[in-house]
């Protein structure tokens, strides 16, 4: 009878294999693998078969086989490897699984940390933007890498983006007389040349200042780095954040961030979601760097350039955030309106009347339901003998729903 048995192999080779894979092995009479694994089976009688980087010729050998055929593989099949090819090429019903340690869960058990709250990622033959933004929207992660993706490529690239508070356990050569672990920084992991086979695990490290932080809203405009001290203030953030009804998963455009305080606040409101502050201004964009890296964002990507046209390569936004277009606001409303769905929101905050006008015929016309909110904020001032109040502009708060 046909049967396919996808094995995976221990960190430490033939030894780390249970009574029951290597029952299933002994019965085979078609035998695939890699050189490695082959190897631990010298004494094997059946066919071998070397796998290569064609897999290919691996499924049609093994839809020919009538016979019992075994799969070896590292660690679980199912954890980035080979069992989900093989699932979506071959009838699921012939395939049975037995998984064995991963060189992740050994290298977590070898600088005794905890893994269940860990988020796992593979870079092999894959970009590191996605990878990145992963990292940074956790607190621990355990990272497959390549011979293109290095460790130090992956520690680069989160230089690049403002992050170096993490702890790095280079893991190389594990199960082997080679076994190494290195322990190091962001900053000289970026300098590490590392051993092809190696697993990299990235635990952030809190210091005082960061654990200040507590995801609230209404973050105190005098905690933002800005310019002049121009910031959508406290009390409009809150409301403006309230206007765009944020959920979980979303991805948010911040068209004229400033400061980065909406993208900021944001940030807790979308734990599993993106956001692209888009800023002009290189005075500003140096300003939401610091704040990026004081508020500990995770989710947040800094957009250098001129909206509409840096606008072109971002994914699709769900909601957006207008808080300044730099005297395009109809070409940026035009671009918006052709990428966002429908039921999606565009909040845009204006402090003069030509904006409020402006948008409101935008909107009128492009058959959006709008609602206009006027904030007026006035505030005690602070160390005067008497309190008194001191007055700051209206802002007009504009919410367009796409029909």
């Amino acid at each position: 009878m046909k049967s396919i048995h996808v094995i995976g192999a221990g960190i430490d080779g033939q030894e780390a294999f249970g009574n029951q894979a290597l029952e299933r092995i002994r019965e085979a009479d078609l035998l695939c693998g890699g050189e490695r694994l082959l190897a631990l089976f010298p004494d094997f009688r059946g066919e071998k078969l070397l796998i290569d980087r064609n897999l290919g010729d691996l499924v049609e050998k093994l839809q020919r086989h009538q016979g019992h055929s075994v799969v070896l593989a590292s660690g679980d099949p199912l954890f980035f490897g080979i069992g989900r090819y093989l699932l979506r090429n071959l009838p699921d019903s012939l395939l049975e699984f037995l998984p064995n340690v991963t060189s992740v869960q050994y290298a977590f058990a070898k600088i005794r940390e905890p893994w269940d709250d860990a988020v796992f990622l593979s870079v092999h033959g894959r970009g590191l933007q996605k990878a990145i933004d992963r990292i940074m929207a956790n607190d621990k992660s355990a990272i497959l890498t390549d011979e293109v993706n290095t460790p130090a490529a992956i520690a680069k690239a989160l230089l690049e983006r403002g992050r170096s508070g993490y702890r790095a356990y280079l893991c190389e050569d594990l199960g082997t007389p080679r076994e190494r672990i290195r322990i190091s920084n962001i900053i000289d992991l970026a300098k590490t040349e590392a051993a092809p086979l190696n697993v990299l695990l990235l635990i952030r490290e809190f210091d005082d200042e960061d654990q200040a932080y507590v995801p609230t809203l209404g973050i105190p405009d005098d905690e933002f780095f800005t310019v002049k001290k121009l910031i959508t203030k406290e009390e409009v953030r809150v409301v403006t954040l309230a206007k765009l009804k944020l959920r979980h998963d979303m991805c948010l455009w911040d068209v004229g961030a400033g400061s980065g305080s909406i993208s900021i606040e944001a940030d807790h409101l979308l734990p599993n979601g993106r956001i692209f502050a888009i800023e002009r201004n290189e005075e500003c964009r140096r300003y939401i760097k610091q704040n990026l890296q004081k508020f500990n964002t995770r989710n947040v990507q800094l957009v250098e350039g001129d909206a509409p046209q840096c606008l072109e390569n971002l994914p699709d936004p769900d909601r957006v955030f207008i808080g300044g277009s730099g005297g395009h606001l109809w070409d940026i409303l035009k671009l918006v309106d052709q990428r966002l769905a429908s039921g999606g929101r565009i909040v845009l905050n204006a402090i003069t009347l030509d904006t409020l006008t402006s948008a409101s015929e935008f909107f009128g016309n492009a058959g959006y339901e709008l609602e206009v909110v006027t904030v007026n904020i006035s505030r005690t001032r602070p160390l005067t003998s008497y309190k008194m109040f001191e007055a700051y502009n209206p802002v007009y708060i504009l919410t367009a729903v796409k029909d």
